[in-house]
């Protein structure tokens, strides 16, 4: 992958406001689309075999059920831990038989935004996280893709049209700093203003051995996961959707159970194989609630950054109008509620991702 240099944050990119102030115009258009469609929970119906269309409260293995075999071949191999079921004999008959071999990625089956996330390396690691996962939840484990390039594809489709569209394409890069043979890890995440989003959180571990110093040159990745929370930073990539990606997402969205809206999480050897669509790898479906998360580019202007976000709002509006003629319901509104403050509550209860 290219562009691999931390990027600080431009006064005028959507990273520089708070999240409340990101959130008034996006309700307020919230807001006018629901008086003009007649509802307010509209989105829950874009995706009508996930809870809420994947707005809130879904689960990720709610994606990966009932796909087809290509849609499966296209999936990383993972298994479900179900409630209670945490003991290491348990453990050994669930990786056998999903063929899941240590190094593994351990997370949660309802979570969002990299939460309680954790790349695990022996029995040992996975079992101490295991501990301390809420014992009414279930887990998943997932094996660990190596692949260094990651991104954030947004499919969307008409129901009833004879094709969908890629309507957003970002590239996912890990928090990261270069040695310069003379400061310490901590010393160079602390001089990083992105990097530095890695410290002081109880909700993802600190980077081990801090007191390192990393040769000149030498790239070291802090975290497995790429959210923007601990300092990784997303590109737009539009220039890397082609028929061929189109039609290589297109086949596996039409091999999911009425799947018409979210963002397809991938790694990818390099931009050649992502553009061609070949080689992609699923680690992870989000639906109606996904962001379209091109519009966190540190490059792309607040203008613009907003105008990808109000046009996701009017599809997903769109979408859900449709599927509302085909007999689909919107949940209502104390349900979409409820999902919400229990999907928040868990991401408190969760182990730190790393």
């Amino acid at each position: 992958m290219d562009k691999t240099r931390t990027a600080s944050v431009p006064r005028g990119a959507l990273e520089a406001l708070p999240k409340w102030l990101i959130c008034v115009p996006l309700v307020l258009q919230w807001l006018w689309l629901s008086l003009r469609y007649g509802s307010v929970t509209l989105p829950s119906a874009v995706n009508p075999a996930i809870t809420a269309g994947g707005l809130v409260g879904e689960t990720k293995l709610e994606y990966f059920r009932g796909m087809g075999a290509l849609a499966r071949a296209a999936t990383a191999r993972h298994c479900a831990l179900p409630p209670g079921h945490h003991s290491l004999t348990g453990v050994r008959i669930a990786m056998a038989q999903a063929g899941l071999v240590f190094p593994l990625v351990v997370k949660p089956d309802l979570g969002m935004c990299g939460f309680g996330v954790r790349l695990v390396r022996d029995e040992a690691a996975l079992m101490a996280y295991l501990a301390l996962f809420p014992p009414d939840q279930q887990g998943v484990l997932q094996e660990y893709l190596p692949q260094e390039g990651e991104a954030g594809i947004f499919y969307a489709r008409e129901p009833g049209a004879r094709q969908g569209r890629i309507i957003g394409l970002a590239l996912r890069y890990f928090p990261r700093v270069t040695g310069d043979g003379s400061a310490t890890l901590a010393e160079l995440i602390a001089a990083d203003p992105r990097a530095s989003r890695v410290q002081g959180r109880r909700d993802h571990d600190t980077v081990p051995s801090p007191g390192r110093v990393p040769a000149r040159g030498e790239v070291v990745r802090l975290a497995t996961i790429g959210s923007t929370r601990v300092g990784g930073l997303y590109r737009d990539a539009s220039a890397c959707i082609t028929p061929a990606l189109t039609a290589a997402i297109e086949a596996i969205a039409r091999d999911m159970p009425a799947f018409y809206a979210g963002r397809f999480d991938v790694r990818f050897e390099d931009l050649q194989q992502l553009a061609e669509g070949r080689g992609l790898k699923i680690m992870e479906i989000n639906g109606a609630g996904s962001e379209a998360i091109q519009a966190w580019d540190p490059d792309i202007g607040l203008l613009a950054a907003f105008c990808i976000i109000f046009a996701k709002q009017r599809v997903l509006f769109a979408i859900g109008a449709a599927n509302r003629r085909r007999g689909h319901r919107p949940i209502g509104l104390l349900r979409l509620a409820q999902l919400h403050v229990m999907q928040q509550r868990l991401l408190d209860a969760y182990p730190p991702s790393n």
